[in-house]
């Protein structure tokens, strides 16, 4: 397992890459972007080694990213980690009791699989499991 990448709300990620990718140096030659319409955002991913950061912007009031930055404001969303098996991974977590958001993966950015487990059972943080395509 490894982090796939930090999950970064924005209210625009063109702002935001003013930072990410301008500011630290990181620019903009490998940055891909793209709609997740599944969950209302956009995204652009931006490599760091061998992780990324992934910043996510609301495309709808209704966005779970809309709410996030409502009652939060921009700021570390979520971590990613990446497992082999996300059917697996799932499984063992809901049978030590662990709360689930999804049960089982859905399609997400670059046509991974996706899954996020509840902050209620990871100390008050939002965890995504990643299965590479």
């Amino acid at each position: 397992m490894k982090i796939d990448h930090l999950g970064i709300a924005a209210k625009s990620i063109e702002e935001a890459l003013k930072f990410w990718a301008d500011g630290l140096g990181l620019g903009l030659e490998n940055v891909h972007t793209e709609v997740v319409e599944d969950q209302k955002v956009r995204v652009a991913m931006l490599p760091v080694g061998e992780s990324r950061i992934e910043l996510l912007e609301p495309i709808s009031e209704d966005s779970p990213i809309s709410k996030f930055l409502e009652k939060r404001g921009g700021g570390i969303h979520h971590i990613a980690i990446q497992v082999e098996d996300i059917t697996a991974a799932l499984a063992r977590l809901k049978t030590q009791g662990v709360r689930l958001i999804d049960e089982s993966p859905r399609t997400g950015a670059e046509g991974c699989l996706v899954a996020f487990v509840h902050p209620a059972s990871t100390n008050g943080v939002l965890l995504e499991l990643v299965e590479s395509k």
